[in-house]
């Protein structure tokens, strides 16, 4: 799509539509997924420990994704808005504002993640082996994570406009680097020395500033006026922030899970880890879909297509709910096998078939609560969809998981699907509300 072509959101077919803005993202989410999973294969392959580290940093990553790509949602459904009221001059300020956030946001991880990366890692790991490499490989890839800041909002600049083929070709390119030099720089090659953990990490840097430059291209803007930014990054924070909080809750209670985790073993806090980094392959086609409908359902709600916006979101479910068969069919069925492509331990096998099991029940409703907070933020009711997400991440998932833990930790996982079955029921009512009262398309 063009950026002068202001009716193709609300003209085109939906389902047109949503196969032609989701593969590429989620080609592009599978390439993310791949940053971590061939860091966690090689890590396997390397040491144990390494792998336990790779899991108490990964809820710091979600902190960068959720602050980098939070943003850049803001971003993209400012501009999606700006864009159906011809608004274009607006919407290229708005990239240029969302570039300086990124950068004084990074700035700012930046130095936290200096000052509390050890004892962040110490209540999350008890091995001494374990807790040394989190805290190398935890101050390189977030002291190093200013091409992801700017990545997260130059990519959300294209897709405003309907251009997902250069982000998913910056990502494809990003994840050939990592690739490539994991193994080189984890356990050396030729007159490059073996780094090990802190190679992985090394790697995952070069990853993504080589996303970074691509996306650059048509994606950096001049910012505004100096006087000008604070007005557009109220505009981006009012609707990213729903977003920044879903993905912070999620890193939250990624934190809390392991805490109470560790209290049974390093091997328990293993198995989350990699029960995480194995749901961002399957879930592909989910995160595929709530990115595709932001701009879609922001551009037709603004113009009061309220019956398309509908459409939008039923198609969206069905096309989320059919592909989650297929994670279910793996994590019922085949848990051992996916288990054994990152570790060998007798005790991590163990722990790890029953919590694949249970959590793979949750897969069937987790499409209605992840899905309607997305609706609620795309249309600009940001209380809705927090407030979904807390209930989901924060008043659920978490109690339910301490209360099952003081039980036995295979009863822990329990709390996956139990969550999101409440959240997604609770935002099935809310969205019949919400709906039952919006006027008729003009």
């Amino acid at each position: 799509m063009k950026q002068t072509d202001s009716t193709y959101f609300g003209t085109e077919n939906i389902w047109k539509l949503l196969f032609r803005l989701g593969p590429p993202v989620m080609l592009s989410q599978l390439i993310l997924a791949l940053y971590n999973i061939v860091d966690s294969y090689f890590i396997g392959k390397y040491s144990g420990d390494g792998l336990t580290a790779l899991s108490v940093i990964f809820p710091l990553q979600l902190i960068i994704t959720a602050l980098s790509v939070g943003t850049g949602v803001g971003v993209n459904t400012v501009m999606a808005r700006q864009y159906a009221q011809g608004r274009t001059d607006e919407a290229s300020k708005t990239a240029g504002c969302g570039t300086v956030l990124a950068l004084i946001t990074w700035a700012v991880f930046a130095l936290l993640s200096l000052a509390v990366m050890r004892p962040f890692v110490e209540i999350s790991a008890t091995s001494d082996a374990a807790v040394e490499y989190a805290v190398t490989y935890g101050l390189i890839v977030c002291v190093g994570s200013l091409a992801t800041f700017l990545e997260g909002i130059w990519t959300k600049v294209h897709q405003a406009s309907g251009n997902m083929r250069l982000p998913m070709i910056a990502q494809i390119a990003g994840a050939a680097v990592n690739i490539v030099l994991d193994p080189i720089l984890i356990f050396g090659m030729g007159p490059v020395p073996g780094m090990g953990v802190a190679g992985a990490a090394y790697a995952t840097v070069l990853g993504q500033i080589a996303s970074a430059v691509i996306t650059g291209i048509g994606g950096f803007r001049m910012p505004p006026a100096f006087r000008e930014l604070g007005k557009y990054a109220k505009s981006i924070y009012r609707l990213g922030y729903p977003s920044i909080v879903m993905q912070s809750l999620y890193t939250v209670y990624i934190m809390v899970l392991n805490i109470i985790l560790s209290g049974f073993s390093d091997s328990a806090v293993t198995v989350l880890g990699l029960y995480y980094k194995m749901q961002t392959f399957f879930f592909l086609p989910l995160t595929g879909m709530h990115t595709a409908i932001v701009p879609i359902l922001s551009y037709n709600y603004a113009a009061a297509k309220f019956k398309r916006c509908r459409a939008i979101l039923f198609d969206s479910i069905l096309i989320s709910a059919v592909s989650m068969l297929i994670g279910i069919i793996c994590f019922e069925f085949f848990p051992d096998s996916l288990i054994r492509i990152f570790s060998d331990s007798a005790e991590v096998l163990e722990i790890g078939l029953v919590a694949f099991r249970l959590i793979g029940l949750s897969f069937v409703p987790i499409v209605f609560s992840l899905t309607l907070p997305i609706y609620f933020q795309a249309i600009g009711k940001p209380v809705q969809s927090v407030m979904l997400s807390l209930t989901r991440q924060i008043f659920c998932l978490i109690p339910i998981f301490w209360l099952m833990s003081l039980i036995g930790l295979n009863f822990t996982w329990l709390a996956f699907p139990l969550s999101e079955i409440i959240t997604g029921t609770i935002g099935m009512v809310l969205y019949f509300r919400h709906a039952k009262n919006l006027p008729k398309d003009q």
